[in-house]
Formats: C-alpha cells, structure tokens, sequence
C-alpha cells in the first residue's frame, strides 16, 4: 500500500510540476509580448496617422517646395489665412516668441473619419533660419509656459532643428499657437552669422480632403466619374452612399461615395461627367506667410548708438559756432 501510495503522490507531484512548468511558460510569452510591444513602439514609432505629421510623407526632405509652396497645400485644397507675429530683430543667444495663428469659426464642425461631425483640429509647420530653434526647458521663462501649455515640437527631421511641426491640436484652444525660438550665437557657431533671414509657416485646420497616397478622404467633393442619367441613389448608414449611373451606351457605373458627404443628385437626373455628386463637407484649410528676422549684433547696437549720439553732438556743436558767429557779426555792425 505505501509503494501505491508514493506512486500515487509522485504522480501528482510530476502534474503539479508539468503545470507550473506550463503556467511560467505563458508567463514568459505574456511578458515578451508586452516587451516588444511597447519596445517596437519605442525603437520604430509610427508617423501619425494625421497632418502635419504626413507632410514628413509626402515631402521626407524639407516642407517647403522650389516654388515657395509648403507641401501641406497638397492635401488641404481650401485657402484660409495663417499669421506669424515675430519681434523685427534678436540678440544671439536669446529667447523670443513666434506667435502663429491659425484662425477660424469656432461654431462650424467638420466631418471626421466614420462620417459623423466633430471639432476641427489645427497644426502647423514653422521653418526658421539656420541655427535657431525651439529653446530648451531651462530657457523657457516660467511665465511663458502656462502660456505655452504642453505642446510637443517635433523636428521635421533629426538633423533639421531649425524646421519644428506641431499637431494636431484641438482647435478652440490653440488658434494661437506659441514657438519659444531661440536665436544662435555667431561666436559659438561660426556658421552662423549676423543679417536678416527668412521665416515661413505653414498653419492648417480640418482635415485634408487628400492623403498621401493621392486617393480621397471623406471630407471632400465627390464628382461623378462619367456622363450619363443617375437610376439608383442607395444610402447605408455607417457605409456611405452609392450613385449608379447608366452612360448612353448602356453600361452602368457605380460611384462610391464614403460616409460624411450628402448626396446632391436625384434618381432620374442627367449628369455631365465631373458634375458634383455631393456637396463640399470641408470646412478647414491651410495657408501660409512669410517673415524676416534680424539677428543683431549688441556690438553694432552699440556703435550705432554711438554714431547717432556723435552725429547729434556735431549738430549741436554746428548750431552754437553758428550763433556764436551771428553774434560777432552784430557787434561789429553796432560798432
């Protein structure tokens, strides 16, 4: 009985230990996953799946195209204004605010991916001169950042400090959107040097009526693709609408048109090809505008100064002789 007995508990000893053996294991895979989960999302992040981070897509090298025009124009078809407020002239190594504004009506709302409405977003690209960038946290004046906020500025590229995108934003609360620049130091930084320089931003708002890839979102207008009489008008909530057009010849074509636009054609109704099949949902846009800066030399300030005080002295100096000579004149006339 006591050899039954021990068979019987080696037995369950030799379970318990399969079992435990078996419990680690999915322990371990569990805690791999994790790993190279939050590790994959570290070593290789994925772009944003929204502006102006698809810029870096469409244009990996600089945002800014031979022609002047940013590369957000590309997606954000609509024009609305965007303004820049920088000061006329810095001192090296200081710490200034680029205020860029992205203005809008706050009352619309725009058509977001799965067709319902919601609040616009912002964002914005700003290209600086070389050598300047966004300033360090120790740099930042504590009363700035409340204003600030906790905005995240990404380089557009890592060798490229001076070229900075933020966004996308909710857009009631950033309108006014606050870079901390700051401006580099010709004595540090040989290549850099004192004069006036270029700035150009690039500020959009709502969604972009094309992605990179050059196919539409739903936030556009969508035209019929040929000629012909419309026989069916199908709606689906959640799944957009379809538009069935016959051509004269006979053969049908069907347009799919996503969720968020509302469909403007009527069964029955004879179309030229490119006609508008729905209406124009956007309500954003992007725009652009450019600015100088001078970096100042304190040196050059400072012999301005003192030229203009000279040149003032020397007026003074001009004036006195000249009274000094009117008077010797009208005593040798009273003598």
């Amino acid at each position: 009985m006591r050899e039954i007995e021990q068979s019987f508990m080696r037995q369950i000893d030799q379970c318990l230990t399969v079992r435990r053996s078996r419990l680690w294991k999915l322990v371990w895979v569990a805690v791999a996953a994790v790993a190279f989960f939050f590790g994959g999302d570290f070593a290789l992040p994925q772009s944003a799946a929204a502006y102006p981070f698809w810029a870096q897509e469409t244009a990996p090298l600089t945002p800014r195209e031979p022609t002047g025009r940013i590369v957000c124009a590309n997606c954000h078809l609509a024009s609305k204004p965007t303004e820049i407020e920088v000061p006329h002239s810095v001192l090296p190594d200081t710490v200034f605010k680029a205020v860029v504004k992205v203005p809008y009506d706050t009352n619309v709302q725009q058509v977001l991916g799965d067709g319902s409405k919601g609040g616009l977003n912002v964002g914005a690209v700003l290209m600086l001169p070389e050598g300047f960038k966004i300033a360090p946290e120790d740099r930042i004046p504590e009363e700035w950042k409340e204003e600030i906020g906790d905005l995240y500025f990404q380089p557009y590229r890592e060798d490229q400090e001076n070229v900075v995108i933020v966004g996308p934003l909710p857009g009631e609360e950033h309108q006014e959107i606050i870079f901390p620049v700051l401006s580099p130091d010709p004595a540090t930084d040989k290549s850099v040097h004192y004069g006036k320089f270029a700035i150009h931003v690039g500020g959009n708002r709502g969604r972009g009526q094309v992605y990179p890839a050059g196919n539409s979102s739903n936030n556009t207008l969508y035209k019929a693709s040929v000629a012909g009489t419309v026989t069916q008008v199908t709606t689906e909530e959640g799944a957009g609408s379809q538009v069935t057009i016959q051509t004269a010849d006979g053969q049908t074509v069907v347009d799919e048109i996503p969720p968020g636009p509302s469909v403007i054609v009527s069964e029955g109704q004879t179309v030229a090809a490119g006609d508008a099949l729905t209406n124009n949902p956007n309500v954003g846009g992007f725009g652009q505008h450019d600015t100088e800066i001078v970096l100042q030399s304190s040196t050059r300030v400072t012999g301005l100064i003192a030229f203009i005080a000279l040149v003032m002295l020397a007026q003074v100096m001009l004036v006195m002789k000249k009274k000094q000579i009117e008077k010797v004149q009208a005593a040798e006339m009273n003598f």
